[in-house]
């Protein structure tokens, strides 16, 4: 799904930082459409962010189901995600994802709120790497 709507600078930047460091960063926008993951999560999601393109939050959600470490499903807005977006705090949790491809991996993932100059939210900084022995 394409969207045509400007971005906020702190998007644009964010986007930019994203695209220049190995750590695996996705960015959510204020409505919490997946709108730019990096090269690095690139292989950990298993496709481009060119081929699946902006991915509104419930797709995004539905692709990439999100369990605790007994299988439990993890409810939309217990994810690091939510709680950055509605609650405008940083959140982090360590959580067994099923990718694209239908493999499960176990990311510990760091959301971060992105606040513009009016404490209006942005959008999220997600930054994501596969757990060991979790």
């Amino acid at each position: 799904m394409e969207r045509t709507a400007q971005k906020s600078l702190p998007l644009i930047l964010a986007r930019e930082f994203a695209s220049n460091v190995a750590t695996p960063l996705s960015i959510l926008d204020e409505h919490g459409t997946l709108v730019f993951f990096n090269e690095p999560a690139e292989r950990i999601i298993g496709r481009t962010h060119a081929e699946l393109g902006d991915l509104a939050a419930d797709e995004w959600r539905a692709r990439f189901r999100a369990e605790r470490a007994d299988g439990t499903h993890v409810p939309d807005e217990e994810l690091p995600t939510s709680v950055a977006l509605m609650e405008r705090r940083p959140a982090h949790e360590t959580l067994h994802y099923t990718m694209l491809d239908g493999r499960r991996r176990t990311l510990s993932v760091t959301a971060i709120p992105l606040l513009e100059r009016g404490e209006e939210v942005a959008g999220v900084v997600v930054v994501f790497w596969e757990a060991d022995g979790a």
